[in-house]
């Protein structure tokens, strides 16, 4: 289907992107942070509460959203942000989480990750693996269910939340998970290269597509302390010889995205190897769309497809959405 026209009017009112390899790490910063004018008014919770745990590199934070008229104990979402591994904070990501804990029914965890390329991989891994062990640990302090744990997250946060899954499944790093929730996840840097110039259809990228696919592979590079990490699995999940094992995976792209392929590429290995998966496309959306649910109605799908998908997965009752 044709872009949202919604969506339409928010790429055009954005103007004329620059580069990002062309632009400061505050900059760049500073244009993610941005994306609150477009996430609209956050829906009320019982608790935002900040804790930390002991990561390989030092404290990292770990901010729960614990959504009205929640049981204790309760399931937890562990969500790493999106931002191509080298931006994004809690705060940007304040709006969209409340709003998916309160659909879901349980409390959402955003991780506050060591950013590239300040700390390249494995740190930003190494730092969600670090927040998973320790909501698992102190699960009964803080009123959670550790039997009852599933790991998320958005873009490079996808790449993360599945990463961390395998390290799991291989290296028993952190605590066994109900599943992995992934919107338009980065599995392999061949997306993000040149000769990436269109989608698996056959279509071919628009000029503001390619411009993306050179973002995106800017942002690689920033993450990977060099081009042949690219074959470890927990950097390119999509390089992983058997994904056989590993939690059920619920996974959302976009059909205006240069991750589009990548994400239902990684989708169909996934259920080759055995792994329960519930895949959709949303039609007429691009990138980031979890955060234009303030100005782009359509957009509200995807918050309620998830809690959809997710909540029989965390032992929670069933609701409704395809």
């Amino acid at each position: 289907m044709p872009l949202d026209p919604d969506v339409r009017a928010i790429v055009a009112g954005a103007g004329e992107s620059r580069p990002l390899a062309s632009l400061s790490l505050e900059e760049a910063r500073a244009i993610t942070r941005g994306v609150v004018t477009l996430q609209g008014e956050p829906v009320p919770v019982a608790e935002v509460r900040d804790v930390e745990a002991a990561g390989a590199g030092g404290p990292v934070r770990v901010r729960l959203y614990r959504p009205l008229q929640t049981r204790s104990p309760a399931p937890v979402l562990v969500w790493a942000h999106a931002g191509g591994w080298v931006r994004g904070d809690l705060d940007t990501w304040d709006t969209p989480l409340k709003d998916l804990a309160s659909r879901i029914g349980a409390v959402v965890a955003s991780v506050d990750y060591r950013l590239a390329p300040e700390t390249r991989f494995p740190g930003a891994l190494e730092d969600v693996l670090a927040a998973l062990r320790h909501l698992a640990d102190h699960a009964s302090d803080l009123g959670l269910d550790a039997d009852r744990i599933a790991v998320g997250g958005d873009s490079s946060g996808g790449n993360l939340a599945t990463a961390a899954a395998l390290a799991i499944r291989d290296l028993r790093a952190g605590p066994p998970l109900a599943a992995q929730v992934l919107v338009h996840p980065p599995t392999d840097p061949r997306y993000g290269m040149p000769g990436f110039v269109r989608y698996a259809d056959g279509t071919p990228l628009t000029d503001a597509e390619l411009r993306e696919r050179d973002d995106l592979g800017h942002l690689w590079t920033q993450y990977l302390p060099s081009p042949y990490a690219a074959d470890h699995p927990y950097a390119a999940p999509m390089r992983a010889r058997d994904l056989a094992g590993l939690p059920p995976a619920v996974i959302a792209t976009a059909e205006y995205d240069v991750l589009r392929d990548d994400g239902e590429a990684y989708a169909a290995r996934l259920a080759a190897a055995g792994v329960p998966v519930r895949l959709r496309r949303f039609a007429g959306m691009t990138h980031s769309f979890l955060h234009f649910t303030g100005r782009a109605p359509a957009a509200r799908a995807l918050p309620e497809w998830l809690s959809a998908q997710v909540r029989p997965l965390l032992g929670l009752e069933s609701s409704s959405g395809a």
